[in-house]
């Protein structure tokens, strides 16, 4: 062994000056940049795990969002649909009864007109009795030529008016 010593130029001395030296730089380095850099890789660690654990958070609400939104909006259409449904039969109805009412007035109009014609045509009536009788008791004064008595018109006239 000690040929490789002496052929190597070994000496012990320094080997253990060089260990010690080699521990300090190691517990340097142990504690000024491996410790920190523990530290931060796991703190880096932990932000991204639980921006993961966010993000699936996220999604799933996301997601639950996006299923009421689709529930909201399905049943604002189907209220929309129903409320359209109702409107267009109220409007129906109202249709109806409207032409209900203006069948009866348009009736009732019918009915009054034939009731003023009828009166106006009994009025008309009475009226050309009235002349007829008239324009006969002249006549039959030119015929005869001369009345009788004052009497002699309104006999006629009811007697004519009878027939």
């Amino acid at each position: 062994m000690e040929s490789i010593i002496s052929t190597f130029h070994i000496d012990l001395k320094i080997i253990i000056a060089q260990v010690i030296n080699f521990g300090i730089v190691l517990a340097v380095l142990y504690f000024y940049a491996l410790k920190p850099l523990n530290k931060l890789m796991k703190e880096r660690s932990e932000k991204i795990e639980k921006g993961i654990k966010d993000a699936k958070e996220n999604a799933e609400v996301l997601n639950n969002t996006k299923n009421e939104y689709k529930d909201v909006i399905t049943k604002a259409k189907n209220e929309a649909h129903v409320l359209f449904q109702d409107g267009k039969k109220e409007a129906e109805t109202k249709k109806n009864q409207m032409i209900e009412e203006a069948t009866k007035e348009v009736a009732m109009m019918i009915e009054n007109g034939k009731k003023s014609l009828e009166n106006e045509k009994a009025k008309m009536i009475t009226e050309t009795k009235g002349e007829i009788a008239a324009l006969a008791i002249k006549m039959t004064e030119k015929i005869i030529g001369a009345k009788l008595d004052g009497t002699f018109d309104e006999k006629t006239v009811n007697e004519i008016n009878k027939l």
